[in-house]
């Protein structure tokens, strides 16, 4: 539509030159977008009535580094939310949250934005703070849809303390109008000259693009005004008591930080790099353990990673805190913690694709979805796994498992490890890694939803979209993914709200990958088919990149769960497989009746299979030896039980080790030979 005729004001006018925020679209151009003052505007431009003035005051300090108010976090409630009026309930002003995404189509009752009932310029968005406020700016996108185009292309903002007297921001004694958004996804900022205080705010579009509608996407940032009667205090708000550093870390401090935790904890810390980037920067771990840099006989290795997603930055935080958390506990003599060290050989990789990160760190709330997400040469890493899900299911097809072909242990196609396959360099590192260590139990942690997903999460029918498909291990996998979520501050919290569109609260914050939506070559799906590790996706939080302020409160969602799901890895059974004479058998196989699938031993002939209370009867084969089973009782309280196995020589082999030590050839030949004798006499 046509521009109303008043003063039309961009970011880029209202602000000096001289300091610039870059903002980086999903096709990696950059466009640069003004962020600082216009000063020459007088207090009695702005404001046009003595009555607004005993009711909003501007600050007379510059722009300060307010966060968001939380529409995109949703500390901002649906009922702080209204508008002029809405298409329908699925786009009404509740949709309106900043990054939110949108059904899989139109009419959707969890629709991708606020669209407006109506296009004309009467029309507004309004968000109650429910106190005084310094509100310092707006960020808007489009709407979410796969099949629509719309969005705001301007608007003015308004302010009020009682949502009936609004006064509009000036320059001069015309309005202020701010250009928006020229697409749907990228998010803009828009700073105002000067910090307003007040409750309420609306926006008010202007404009909007010609072929759609007046629909958006908005985050507006403030800080509160002081409070010292605690008045405005929010009903739940966290806090935390643990001293730990809550703010985002570039590469540069990430590594800083971990050779701080190594250099308080010596002892039980060691950090070392699985690998490479794309742009060459090391893929940093640190191992916690009573023994680092040694695999203790009977003690199970367990491993957190974050990160993949360069964009998802909560989870790389998240683990920076718990290896903080962990070396500061262990000092202190927490008696868990200790014994959590103690019994495990814990490793943290909090960064997998660190490319990605610096891509989506140039702005919390200017990164938009997806920026960052992938490699550096554009490959999804979570994703980049050789799919093993069809290579059994094709053997099962076949009827080769178990004769020809192990339900376990599935070989990596050659082509995969090609140098020309499509693979990134930092899941060839991954690779390497979980095939070096015999991880038990992991967890990756993502960001954008608030839910546990475990294997599989490719679907057996090629054209399902979205379609149960369990492992042999549901059961564990359903206990591993609850224990994390239960003890989530959020995940299974009847009354939450959803962050984008699936209630996920229904299914006790937890689901199968495949249920959601099919996706082949996954880590959980390689981790389970190719090694002995149950793996499992943590989405910790509706915000990929969450202001550092909300750093303290999502620590505090998570810790425990953290903590819990580690110790599961303590469930189940361990063992060792010894030969007579004591030593350690490598690479036997660990069958559980009633389970289509096995583990093997790790090299000194160790073993742990995670399983749910009950009594199993376990059999143990290996290649040369006599197969041996025995019932096996596995219990409520957190340790594994022990289920050790000795293995004598199977007789063949020992006929086979006979004849090799005293250089004779097989009876069967022997045999021929005597025939051919007596035939030629």
């Amino acid at each position: 539509m046509n521009t109303p005729p008043v003063c039309h004001w961009s970011v880029r006018q209202i602000v000096p030159p001289q300091t610039h925020m870059k903002l980086l679209n999903k096709q990696n151009d950059v466009r640069t977008v003004s962020l600082t003052l216009n000063m020459n505007l007088t207090a009695s431009e702005r404001l046009t009535s003595d009555s607004w003035r005993d009711h909003i005051h501007l600050s007379s300090s510059l722009l300060t580094d307010c966060p968001p108010l939380g529409l995109e976090t949703l500390k901002i409630d649906d009922f702080q939310l209204h508008a002029s009026s809405m298409r329908h309930y699925g786009l009404g002003p509740h949709r309106g949250r900043l990054n939110i995404q949108g059904g899989l189509y139109e009419d959707d009752l969890y629709d991708g934005g606020w669209c407006a009932g109506r296009n004309d310029p009467l029309q507004w968005f309004e968000v109650d703070a429910r106190r005084l406020m310094k509100f310092t700016g707006v960020v808007t996108q489009g709407r979410s849809s796969l099949w629509s185009s719309d969005w705001v292309s301007s608007y003015k903002v308004l302010l009020s303390n009682d949502s009936h007297s609004w006064v509009t921001l000036k320059n001069g004694s015309r309005d202020l109008i701010f250009s928006a958004n020229r697409e749907k996804e990228i998010p803009v900022l828009n700073l105002f000259p000067k910090p307003m205080v007040a409750r309420y705010i609306r926006i008010n579009p202007r404009s909007w693009y010609s072929s759609g509608s007046i629909c958006m996407r908005v985050e507006i940032m403030g800080c509160p005004m002081p409070d010292p009667n605690n008045y405005y205090r929010r009903r739940n708000e966290v806090t935390t008591t643990d001293n730990l550093d809550f703010r985002h870390h570039s590469y540069k401090e990430m590594r800083q930080l971990m050779k701080v935790v190594n250099e308080m904890c010596p002892n039980i810390t060691r950090i070392y790099n699985i690998g490479k980037s794309y742009n060459g920067q090391k893929l940093y771990a640190i191992e916690i353990s009573d023994n680092p840099g040694e695999h203790e006989l009977g003690e199970p290795e367990f491993r957190y990673t974050a990160g993949s997603h360069g964009n998802e930055v909560l989870g790389r935080e998240l683990l920076l805190l718990l290896m903080q958390f962990m070396c500061q506990e262990y000092l202190s003599g927490n008696t868990r913690i200790r014994r959590l060290v103690d019994e495990t050989r814990i490793h943290l990789l909090p960064s997998i694709n660190p490319d990605g990160y610096e891509k989506a760190s140039e702005g919390s709330e200017l990164s938009g979805w997806s920026l960052g997400r992938w490699s550096q040469d554009g490959l999804d890493i979570h994703h980049n796994f050789p799919d093993l899900n069809s290579v059994l299911w094709e053997a099962e097809a076949q009827k080769w498992v178990p004769r020809k072909f192990h339900n376990h242990h599935v070989p990596i196609p050659d082509w995969y490890r090609s140098t020309n396959a499509t693979v990134a360099v930092e899941t060839r590192a991954l690779v390497s890694w979980m095939e070096k260590i015999p991880f038990v139990l992991g967890g990756n942690l993502q960001g954008g939803e608030l839910v546990v997903t475990f294997p599989f999460d490719r679907t057996r029918s090629v054209t399902a979209l979205r379609e149960a498909t369990p492992t042999a291990d549901d059961h564990v996998f359903r206990w591993l993914a609850f224990s994390y979520a239960s003890t989530h501050r959020l995940m299974t919290h009847a009354s939450r709200r959803v962050c984008h569109t699936d209630d996920f609260a229904k299914e006790d914050g937890t689901i199968n990958g495949a249920s959601w939506h099919t996706a082949a070559g996954s880590m959980n799906d390689f981790s389970y088919l190719h090694t002995n590790c149950f793996e499992l996706s943590m989405y910790v939080g509706c915000d990929k990149f969450p202001h550092e302020t909300e750093l303290p409160e999502e620590w505090e969602n998570n810790r425990e769960s953290l903590l819990v799901f580690m110790e599961q890895v303590h469930r189940g059974i361990k063992g060792v497989v010894r030969d007579v004479q004591g030593k350690g058998i490598a690479n036997a196989i660990i069958a559980v009746d009633g389970i289509n699938h096995d583990i093997r031993t790790a090299s000194d002939g160790d073993y742990w299979r995670l399983l749910n209370p009950g009594e199993y009867r376990v059999t143990v084969r290996a290649e040369g030896f006599s197969v041996s089973s025995k019932v096996c009782a596995v219990g409520y309280d957190i340790g594994a039980s022990s289920c050790d196995f000795v293995l004598g020589r199977s007789n063949l082999s020992r006929i086979r080790e006979i004849m090799q030590k005293f250089n004779k050839q097989p009876i069967s030949m022997r045999q021929r030979l005597r025939q051919r004798r007596l035939l030629d006499t």
